[in-house]
């Protein structure tokens, strides 16, 4: 009789978890029963992968072998494996054993563990499995808003939007905050610390002005869009950078989304380390240069001078339109 394997581990429980680790002992050991040309199946938790099979979906009896991949053995999730696959040949792989007389342990007929009281420690089945292809890492930097904007306020949308779309990308993504905080070690303590994580990032999707700033600053290039409507602060930034890579948020689209971050990942790069050249040649000409002129200016004599000044770098759009294919339209 040939075998046919159901593939299973903690990743198939509804209530669950897909680790990293355990998906890759999985890639493991799909790899070797390919190799073997041994027929399998695998059981994935219906919270993790809706379109795939899940256990309550299986036919017990169209298969020989229960194979229960990575993780403890330990609990009544993996002993009603055995009541379910009573007929089945049911070995454990890479497993750790904390009680070789729990059930979950003894009711497999073999089981090859990882660790094991008074047995010698086996290699993770992760450390050996294929190796898989390289994703960019994102550092994604969103704010909940600010007030004074009044009804021009689209923040909720634009993060909502953004963070929809980045799930269906293959993708690295790591929730970053800008805020300094000492007594928290989940956050940075110093600007030094935050330039440190945003350096080695491969691209900064945000709707924050300083996430723009602060990308740019460490030549990585940055998605910006702008969540209030009419564009605000974050548009002025990014044209007086002179970055393209801007999308208002009255006119955000997954094609608009989808044009940024390729340019991004692509021309955008040699762009973002022009613009930290720039910003490291040219140090005098953000309004910090005109400030010492204002400080010399008696009280009795100032006037006042209540609107902007000008300056502002010259917009890049055009170089990125000839580099990297950037549309006017895409903004």
């Amino acid at each position: 009789m040939c075998a046919r394997v159901l593939l299973t581990g903690w990743f198939s429980f509804l209530d669950g978890e897909a680790t990293a680790g355990d998906v890759l002992a999985l890639r493991r050991v799909e790899e070797v029963l390919r190799r073997e040309g041994i027929d399998y199946d695998v059981a994935w938790s219906a919270g993790f992968r809706p379109s795939a099979l899940h256990l309550d979906e299986v036919r017990p009896p169209a298969y020989t072998h229960l194979v229960f991949v990575c993780g403890p053995l330990h609990g009544p999730r993996v002993e009603e494996l055995h009541r379910q696959f009573a007929h089945c040949v049911r070995i454990a792989v890479g497993t750790s054993v904390l009680d070789p007389q729990d059930p979950a342990v003894s009711g497999f007929h073999r089981v090859l563990a990882r660790d094991a009281p008074a047995a010698e420690p086996e290699p993770d089945l992760a450390a050996h499995a294929p190796a898989e292809p390289a994703t960019p890492v994102v550092g994604v930097i969103l704010t909940s808003g600010r007030h004074e904007y009044g009804e021009r306020r689209r923040h909720g949308e634009a993060a909502e939007e953004l963070t929809g779309w980045l799930m269906e990308k293959d993708c690295a993504c790591l929730e970053l905050e800008t805020r300094l905080d000492s007594r928290d070690w989940r956050l940075c303590a110093t600007p030094g610390q935050v330039q440190s994580v945003l350096a080695r990032m491969d691209l900064v999707v945000t709707d924050r002005l300083h996430g723009l700033v602060l990308a740019l600053r460490g030549g990585v290039p940055a998605l910006a869009v702008d969540p209030v409507e009419g564009g605000a602060k974050l548009t002025a930034q990014a044209e007086a950078c002179g970055w393209p890579a801007l999308v208002p948020v009255d006119r955000l689209s997954t094609r608009r989304l989808d044009h940024w971050w390729n340019w991004c990942l692509t021309s955008g790069r040699v762009a973002a380390r022009q613009v930290r050249r720039e910003f490291l040649e040219d140090p005098e000409s953000d309004s910090a240069a005109g400030l010492v002129a204002a400080l010399s200016e008696r009280p009795e004599t100032a006037v006042a001078r209540g609107g902007p000044g000008g300056g502002g770098r010259r917009l890049r759009r055009e170089a990125a339109a000839e580099g990297g294919s950037a549309r006017p339209d895409a903004r």
